[in-house]
């Protein structure tokens, strides 16, 4: 009995550690994984970034509205244009002016966008098809520099003209009595030339090419002479046979008085340099005169 008991305590020993260590090594390794393995990664909160609020669309400029022009208004025409329109806000200003206005139809002209009109601007003046530089634009409106006067603009709503490419400047220098031509931003050419004597200055500021007429006295060497859109600042002090007339660009028949101020405030060149521009000029192309250039011009 006592070995039975024996036995079975032996027996049951072994069994014991048969399944134990087992169990015991299963769970170490359980333990062992447990601690050397990578922590799970944390989770980031799902948080959504804030969000800008949408931008609002930009407001449409409104376009100033036209007035109707009454049908009384006097026409531009080769006399002296109706006063009431504004100064021309870049009278010395020397950037080229590279598009024109030519109108289609008989327009209104006011002296400000959706401001009061002055008066009608025509298709041609004397015949002459007319064209204009455009001098600025705000929303539905453009101006232009102001045929029959001096330093002068005009604001035109839209409708009733197209633009025509401008690729040609000249600049005139009353200190230095220098004509430059400029073409797509280049000098291409300068001319010694014979400007306005005292009380009838040649009128400082921008103009333009109004067109081309034959000479009317022999004196003006036989070429045909550019009349501006500019009118002489003291038309009083211009001779009686001259009242009226606009400032023009033309030859003479002698070169002897070349930069002096011997004119009644035209711009005199020599007849070759005359009939060079007048090949190469189309009406609408911008002059531009001021007292001197801060830097001369290449052809100087």
């Amino acid at each position: 009995m006592l070995f039975d008991r024996l036995f079975s305590r032996w027996a049951l020993g072994w069994l014991l550690a048969a399944v134990g260590v087992p169990l015991l090594m299963v769970a170490a390794l359980l333990v062992g994984r447990a601690l050397t393995a990578d922590p799970a990664p944390a989770r980031t909160p799902l948080v959504s970034a804030p969000q800008p609020p949408p931008e609002e669309p930009s407001p449409t400029p409104s376009v100033p509205p036209a007035a109707p022009a009454p049908d009384d208004l006097p026409v531009v025409s080769y006399d002296p244009a109706p006063g009431g329109f504004p100064a021309d806000p870049g009278a010395g200003d020397t950037r080229p002016l590279t598009e024109g206005l030519s109108p289609t139809r008989t327009i209104a002209a006011y002296d400000a966008p959706g401001g009061r009109p002055r008066a009608f601007l025509a298709p041609t003046i004397s015949g002459v098809d007319v064209t204009m530089p455009i001098v600025d634009r705000q929303v539905g409106w453009t101006a232009v520099l102001l045929p029959s006067a001096t330093r002068r603009i005009a604001w035109l709503p839209a409708g009733g003209w197209q633009t025509i490419a401008l690729p040609d400047q000249l600049v005139v220098e009353r200190r230095t009595h220098r004509l430059t031509w400029f073409h797509d931003g280049r000098a291409v050419r300068s001319w010694p030339v014979s400007l306005g004597m005292p009380g009838q200055a040649t009128p400082l500021g921008r103009t333009f090419v109004l067109g081309r007429t034959p000479p009317p006295q022999d004196v003006y060497g036989g070429v045909d002479i550019f009349a501006l859109g500019a009118i002489p600042d003291e038309p009083d002090a211009v001779p009686t046979g001259l009242r009226g007339a606009h400032i023009g660009l033309h030859s003479w028949h002698n070169d002897d008085t070349l930069g002096q101020n011997v004119t009644n405030g035209c711009i005199r060149l020599t007849r070759s340099g005359q009939r060079q521009l007048l090949a190469a000029l189309r009406p609408g192309t911008e002059v531009v005169v001021v007292d001197r250039l801060a830097t001369p011009p290449p052809t100087a």
